[in-house]
């Protein structure tokens, strides 16, 4: 059995073992890849302040390296009695190159060790969901002009209440992930710092050069105090874990409107056959199981952030076991509402969308308030038009005019889609993504 980082004379009972440290082996591979960046960045400052031989940098920075790629090649585990994901990486390098593998660790505890591979981790994960929000961003509003022109029922309270569109239907989910992705934004810039140097979160005598690992692994600056840069485990978690769930709102209304516009007693829009699936009696149903599967699972995304808070809301400064936790809930979130994003896009790509739906006369009254409006412009008051137009449904008499002429901004007829375009493109342009990847291909040796 391997020993541990911290272990001295005393080994520690088996079961005390296996319940403190819980899925931290499973869990830390999600880190690993990131674990190897934090070392490699660690050990070039190191050797630039004399506590690593110039000669000894190179050798180190190889084998990591090789690590590293047996990572992304799927060929890296942590062995059975190794705690985490820190200690796998220490034992692989001491048992390559002896004492040299042992002198990594100066300067740094496991919890900034953790800390930084945490913000690492998180940074790809919020680039990669960014990009999923873009496709599916891009496909709103393909659909969104493309069927513009098709006029739906809008609702309140679930009545029939005015005329809507496709394109608005479709682009008001556009817009609302800009808003997300501006969220998403704000809590990439408070992930995208420099925890390392921290150490056990009161420093180091070591005259560690801070500076330089933050530009070796592309932060944009350092979480500067390092009593604060330990108090962000868990709030950092929290903080995105709110931009998620905003993303996951955005997700989970979207499927509920699929869901029931899918609906027979509705049929506004049809899902490719392919996307749905049957039952086991009855013949004819074609059911709308992904976004209901969406609904759910990004219903559960939206109780993260409260998972999290419950989690370390209580704690005083200070590292705490409490935290290690929050990475069962935190880690696999990701890749859950990415698959949500993804599934989404294609079946947006390809619904069908029902042309005639106002040809139904239950439809006719939501376009009352179109008749009430040219009655006003052409001089009767607004109040006698409101009251006119009602009596006449009343009586029977109605006859809807369906042609609308909406001409502001944001409606049926000038849906802004451009102005929409223009606000992501705008909230993408300040992520500036290129500036990490470009920092860890050269830590890296791409």
């Amino acid at each position: 059995m391997a020993s541990k980082l911290w272990e001295k004379n005393t080994e520690v009972n088996q079961e005390i073992e296996k319940f403190t440290v819980g899925r931290d082996r499973e869990l830390d591979l999600y880190l690993a890849r990131y674990d190897v960046l934090g070392s490699m960045a660690h050990i070039t400052m190191l050797e630039s302040i004399g506590l690593l031989g110039k000669d000894e940098l190179p050798v180190l920075l190889e084998e990591l390296r090789r690590i590293h790629a047996d990572i992304e090649a799927g060929r890296f585990i942590i062995e059975e009695g190794v705690e985490d994901v820190h200690s796998q990486v220490e034992l692989l390098l001491t048992r390559k190159l002896g004492d040299m593998g042992k002198k990594i660790h100066s300067g740094r505890s496991r919890n900034d060790q953790v800390l930084v591979d945490l913000k690492l981790f998180t940074r790809a994960q919020l680039q990669d969901i960014a990009e999923e929000v873009r496709v599916l961003f891009e496909e709103l509003q393909a659909q969104s002009e493309r069927y513009k022109g098709v006029l739906m029922p809008g609702y309140t309270h679930l009545q029939v209440a005015m005329p809507s569109s496709f394109g608005l239907w479709f682009g008001a989910y556009a817009e609302s992930l800009v808003d997300d992705l501006l969220f998403l934004q704000a809590a990439y810039k408070m992930t995208n710092r420099n925890p390392l140097g921290s150490a056990a979160g009161y420093g180091s005598s070591f005259p560690l050069n801070r500076t330089l690992t933050t530009e070796l692994l592309g932060f944009d600056s350092m979480n500067y105090n390092v009593v604060y840069a330990q108090m962000g485990r868990g709030k950092m978690e929290r903080n995105v874990a709110f931009a998620l769930a905003g993303i996951a709102g955005t997700l989970s209304k979207l499927a509920f409107d699929a869901c029931l516009f899918n609906s027979q007693n509705f049929g506004f829009v049809k899902l490719p056959d392919n996307c749905t699936t049957g039952s086991s009696i009855m013949p004819h149903k074609k059911n709308p199981d992904v976004f209901e599967l969406t609904r759910a699972k990004c219903n559960k995304i939206q109780a993260l952030p409260q998972q999290i808070i419950l989690i370390m809301n209580n704690l005083p400064c200070g590292y705490f076991r409490d935290l290690q936790i929050i990475k069962e809930v935190f880690l696999p979130a990701f890749e859950e509402l990415k698959d949500c994003l993804r599934m989404t896009a294609y079946i947006i790509n390809k619904i069908q969308v029902n042309e005639h739906i106002l040809d139904d006369p239950k439809y006719d009254n939501m376009f009352s308030v179109e008749e009430v409006n040219r009655l006003a412009t052409g001089g009767m008051p607004f109040r006698d038009a409101y009251k006119k137009v009602g009596l006449d449904i009343e009586a029977g008499n109605f006859t809807p005019d369906k042609r609308v002429h909406h001409t502001h901004e944001g409606s049926i007829g000038n849906l802004c889609n451009d102005k929409i375009h223009e606000l992501m493109e705008q909230v993408w342009s300040g992520f500036n993504f290129a500036r990490t990847r470009e920092a860890e291909n050269r830590l890296l040796g791409r």
